[in-house]
């Protein structure tokens, strides 16, 4: 049986998650009558400390649904230059939400307040409007660095005093809170909007939540109807939702831990393929490229050890640890790694 380290997206429903699907109330969910939807909402947003939400299908919708809902045509929104939104939505922003990305570079996720500054257009005829400022947290799928609410409060409050709405892509938040050991609504306070992936650390087979005003809500219910997103119902995967929001958020320091003992491991093996001090939450980065081997090669020889990671550029690969991986499989993992360098 395959081991698989490519993503947290990969988990099988818990049997827990699979009984409450099948025994679902259900109701039509588009007329609003869904009342296990309706569950799912309210608690997604009591959590994060929002008036209201909406489940949505994936992050990438949501991620879209939010930023149609707070922009108009032609409108400018800067973002991470290695944020999920402007690499990996097949150029929605563009496509769908019609805005132009203003990418900015990071350092160990964060945003440095001049280049925040230097992205913010002044306003004039030949200017677009800098309208939303996107934060991602845990940021960069291939590093998961968790970013401090200290941060965002301050990062936040940059893009208000020009008038900026602020939109958190929060697919992998629940690991944010884990590393930094703070609530929910500490991370969520300073945003206008965000969205967290059910599919992720917490296991469900399905969903994403998207979070805001009420107001905010009632608009992206909307836009979300008028790009297919409705459904019927949809009781049966928001079951797995809940479920997954009380019983999975608690074991995600096993996660943590196992990608830091898959980090020690490596290095063990040869310092040069990890950097240990930026592994924070799930997700290690290994790079092979000083040793001279290529991620396709990587990938190719680990499939034969019956372990599958990502190859996520000419010489580097990703490994995410999750509900199913265990400190045996790191153990093994690592092992073929060492082999295949062999």
């Amino acid at each position: 049986m395959f081991k698989d380290f490519r993503s947290d997206t990969v988990t099988q429903a818990t049997p827990e998650m699979r009984k409450a699907m099948m025994e679902a109330e259900v109701g039509d969910d588009i007329l609003g009558e869904d009342p296990t939807v309706k569950k799912l909402e309210a608690l997604s947003a009591a959590m994060f400390g929002k008036e209201a939400a909406l489940l949505t299908v994936s992050g990438t919708m949501a991620n879209q649904i939010a930023i149609m809902a707070l922009t108009q045509l032609g409108d400018e929104i800067i973002l991470g230059e290695e944020t999920h939104m402007y690499n990996l939505e097949v150029g929605a922003l563009a496509a769908l939400s019609c805005v132009q990305a203003r990418p900015i570079p990071s350092r160990m996720g964060r945003f440095d307040t001049s280049d925040v500054k230097k992205a913010i257009r002044p306003r004039g005829i030949q200017a677009p409007i800098s309208r939303v400022l996107c934060l991602e947290n845990t940021y960069d799928l291939n590093r998961g660095y968790p970013l401090p609410p200290e941060y965002q409060t301050e990062i936040a409050q940059l893009a208000r005093n020009n008038s900026m709405s602020v939109y958190l892509d929060g697919a992998r938040i629940f690991n944010a809170a884990e590393a930094l050991k703070c609530d929910l609504k500490e991370l969520a306070k300073d945003v206008d909007a965000l969205q967290f992936c059910l599919t992720k650390g917490l296991a469900a087979p399905f969903g994403s939540m998207l979070l805001g005003s009420q107001d905010f809500i009632d608009k992206a219910r909307w836009i979300k109807q008028r790009i297919g997103g409705g459904m019927r119902q949809a009781g049966h995967m928001a079951a797995a939702g809940i479920v997954a929001l009380e019983t999975m958020r608690d074991r995600l320091h096993e996660d943590h831990a196992n990608a830091l003992r898959l980090a020690n491991a490596l290095a063990a093996i040869d310092e040069r393929l990890v950097t240990i001090n930026q592994v924070k939450t799930n997700v290690v980065q290994i790079d092979f490229e000083q040793l001279g081997k290529e991620s396709g090669f990587i990938t190719e020889a680990l499939l034969k050890q019956q372990i599958k990671v990502k190859p996520i550029g000419p010489y580097a690969c990703r490994m995410i640890t999750h509900w199913g991986i265990t400190a045996e499989d790191v153990d093994y993992a690592a092992a073929a790694i060492q082999k295949v360098l062999k």
